[in-house]
């Protein structure tokens, strides 16, 4: 079916959606989940373009879990190469709890791939908002990534983090910060609404209060009505989206992966009860945002 979403079904935790296209790719998990060398990054996206329908005539991808939140990086540029023409460079907004700007010397992972887009030429801005995490406070200011906040390609939207060390650095207007995700969502909205551009979305769930949906890793504040707020602002702009963020159970086998998820604190191991009801709640949220993103897009309802 035209536009129906797409599930990149690499951990099972994506539950059915209305006309999906699911691509079964659970033989990746291990390589991909967390973070994978670039060989294998290339040859996955290789491997996606065979399979895939064509950038133009599918809907929101869905990935699973968000320590595959890396794989926006080659839907990005799948998204910028499909919309071909003189039209004006892409505009990037991510919702996440993270900044997913930092420094990761082994390739490339779920907290480092923003600056991969940011750098591109063909991306004009990258707006990640929803912030709550200490990622971009002082003490792991040594980790971001600072070349695409220095020159202007990056802007981190944050609620209640004290980011006062990037004026020290000269770069504090890449940096807005918010004392509500209300007000976050109000600002954002606005400006989306008012600077018209094409534009792809990626929404990592743990942008979500817990009481919202819950999620393998440290969540935001935002609530579902304000990620609809800032959606729909997007209306007639939406290029391509994407969703990650479920909640699934799984025990890395590289033992590189399994210490690095636990200094971030990450939570991977969950009770089966607990994942069946956690899961339900991420399939219902799914199909409301996936039809947001639909109608934002300006497809038939």
């Amino acid at each position: 079916m035209k536009h129906s979403p797409v599930v990149l079904d690499l951990d099972n935790a994506v539950g059915p959606l209305t006309g999906e296209c699911r691509i079964a790719l659970q033989d990746w998990q291990e390589t991909m989940r967390f973070g994978c060398g670039l060989s294998h990054m290339r040859a996955l996206t290789r491997q996606l373009e065979t399979l895939m329908p064509p950038a133009t005539q599918h809907g929101p991808v869905l990935m699973g879990s968000g320590d595959f939140h890396h794989l926006s990086w080659p839907l990005v540029v799948r998204c910028m190469h499909a919309r071909g023409g003189p039209r004006s460079k892409l505009r990037v907004v991510v919702l996440d709890n993270h900044p997913d700007n930092m420094r990761f010397p082994f390739g490339v992972h779920c907290g480092s791939w923003i600056r991969r887009i940011a750098m591109l030429p063909e991306v004009e801005h990258v707006h990640v908002a929803g912030i709550t995490s200490g990622d971009i406070g002082l003490w792991h200011s040594w980790e971001n990534q600072l070349a695409p906040l220095r020159i202007g390609k990056l802007s981190y939207w944050s609620i209640g983090v004290n980011t006062d060390w990037a004026r020290w650095l000269g770069i504090g207007s890449a940096f807005r910060n918010f004392d509500s995700s209300q007000s976050l969502a109000d600002e954002l909205a606005t400006l989306l609404h008012r600077q018209r551009v094409p534009t792809y979305l990626s929404i990592d769930k743990d942008v979500f209060s817990p009481d919202v949906v819950r999620t393998n890793w440290d969540q935001g504040s935002l609530q579902e009505a304000q990620a609809n707020q800032i959606i729909d602002a997007l209306k007639g702009q939406l290029d391509g989206s994407d969703i990650t963020g479920e909640v699934s159970s799984y025990r890395y086998r590289t033992a590189w992966k399994r210490w690095l998820s636990a200094q971030d604190g990450q939570d991977t191991i969950i009770a089966p009860a607990q994942l069946t009801l956690w899961q339900a709640e991420q399939d219902a949220l799914n199909q409301r945002l996936v039809a947001r993103l639909q109608k934002a897009q300006g497809w038939p309802e």
